[in-house]
């Protein structure tokens, strides 16, 4: 008897229930559908385990129905789990920064509410067809730019060394790539290759994910089960957004990593594990081993050798040959010809900073084919694809300081700064710079927002910094105070 092929699993996040409805309705032939009606019910389902092929996802969801923050953090989250995962944005908060501001998060496409269920369902099965495909030559990495040959050799440096390798490097980078490089050059090529994404489990389940379980060790574990240590063998184990790791289970980690050694779940039996660590982070461990919110002995052994994957923008000429590699891959499985830049379009390419990286170039390539097929894209239509209200500038402007008179006051000089600072340091017992620099952003990052109402694009303008980095330092400085708060805690009296 011929098997019934697997439906692709589609996720959609909508708090509206009639539209989640209709989409159900309409999309369940075709695909096998999950729902969420907000940002922390979707991650729960992600961390099922299950592979999530497509999202349909608005950027109105609770507790903030009317703006698009929840909506944004959740392209970042869907993609943390499964960097693979095709994100389409329907929403009624349509204006043109917050489609170009999802496209550049990682989102494929962004189509205005109400959207025909037919057009989405063509729509859905057309993205999906693409499929990304990487070669293996040169440890398949494309580039010439003397950053991308700096990074193949340090793979080639790395790929035949038994200690750790710490992979850091912004979202949509290629981390991953970077990993399954160190793999295929190195002795172990023939070994095993897993990878775990720590992101995408329920922190209840890493442990028994990674070390495997006894039978009877909780509830539903009817048979005993190996984990990825066990599975990987002699060969590598790459643990993507390793700063996920529950603080928890980090002093078990070191353990395996220093000598080999762990347990499964319920049992008391010491095993041994040969495989090759591999992690991948775009946080900064460093300075959270410091905040005690990651271990610190845990970040030194894992960044024994460390590899920093460059930003796209650092990569010069690269952008074009990337493009065109994807350009000729997606032509291809569409049945195409390939599209080309035109003059005028190539020098706004060159010139945009890709603040989502080379994620954010290949959904542009994606809705580009799909959309100009064989042809010719002018800069204008070009322009419609990239989030060109935020440019990342390469330098940090100097503004002028106004006082409420409005004449320009003197700036301050660098001595004035040390000056300052000195004092600080003289009348202080404990002070802490680390401390003392989230202070200053933490003021600052509030400052701009009140002055712009709540409009985080017009505050990270005034920042002078990229709206995504902007989401990005918000988060960090919340997931920070969250976790010192966990760690300050004090367990409640028991009444007596």
């Amino acid at each position: 008897m011929q098997a019934v092929p697997e439906k692709p699993l589609l996720l959609i996040v909508d708090d509206d229930e009639l539209i989640v409805d209709a989409m159900s309705y309409f999309l369940g032939t075709d695909f096998e559908v999950v729902v969420a009606d907000s940002r922390h019910q979707a991650i729960r389902i992600l961390r099922q385990g299950k592979h999530v092929n497509g999202a349909i996802i608005d950027l109105g969801l609770p507790p903030t129905p009317h703006r698009p923050d929840e909506g944004f953090a959740l392209i970042r989250d869907i993609l943390a789990h499964s960097p693979g995962t095709r994100i389409i944005v329907l929403s009624g908060q349509a204006d043109e920064a917050n489609a170009r501001h999802a496209r550049a998060l990682g989102a494929t496409e962004f189509i205005a509410k109400p959207a025909n269920p037919e057009f989405l369902r063509n729509l859905l099965l057309r993205v999906l067809s693409f499929k990304d495909q990487v070669t293996v030559d040169d440890g398949g990495l494309i580039g010439k730019s003397p950053p991308m040959q700096q990074l193949r050799t340090q793979i080639r440096q790395f790929a035949n060394s038994q200690f750790p390798v710490l992979i850091e490097g912004e979202s949509g980078s290629g981390k991953e790539l970077v990993a399954a490089a160190l793999h295929q050059l190195s002795e172990r090529s023939d070994k095993p290759y897993l990878a775990l994404n720590c992101a995408s489990i329920a922190p209840s389940l890493v442990e028994a994910t990674l070390f495997g379980h006894g039978k009877g060790a909780f509830t539903g574990a009817t048979t005993a089960r190996s984990g990825y240590f066990e599975d990987a063998a002699g060969g590598t184990l790459f643990l993507d957004e390793i700063g996920e790791l529950p603080m928890e289970l980090q002093p078990k980690l070191l353990r395996v990593l220093e000598n080999g050694e762990f347990q499964r779940v319920g049992e008391t039996q010491t095993r041994q594990s040969s495989a090759r660590v591999l992690a991948a982070t775009n946080r900064d461990l460093r300075r959270e081993s410091r905040d005690n919110t990651f271990r610190a002995d845990l970040y030194h052994r894992l960044s024994v050798l460390s590899i920093s994957v460059p930003r796209l923008r650092e990569l010069g000429s690269d952008r074009l040959l990337l493009l065109e590699h994807f350009q000729n891959l997606y032509a291809t499985q569409a049945g195409s010809a390939p599209i080309w830049l035109s003059g005028e379009a190539q020098r706004c390419f060159n010139d945009y900073p890709f603040p989502g990286n080379v994620r954010e170039l290949r959904n542009i390539a994606i809705r580009l084919t799909a959309k100009f097929g064989g042809r010719q894209i002018e800069r204008h239509e070009l322009e419609s694809e990239l989030d060109i209200d935020n440019p990342v500038p390469d330098t940090q402007p100097t503004a002028s300081v106004v006082a409420v008179t409005g004449e320009p006051k003197r700036q301050r000089t660098p001595e004035d700064w040390i000056n300052v600072a000195r004092a600080e340091l003289e009348n202080s017992s404990s002070f802490n710079l680390d401390d003392r620099l989230r202070q200053r952003e933490a003021a600052y990052i509030e400052a701009a927002q009140r002055i712009s109402g709540g409009n985080l694009s017009k505050a990270a303008r005034l920042l002078g910094i990229n709206r995504t980095t902007l989401y990005n330092r918000i988060d960090t400085l919340a997931r920070i105070a969250g976790r010192k708060n966990q760690i300050n805690e004090k367990p409640p009296q028991q009444p007596e």
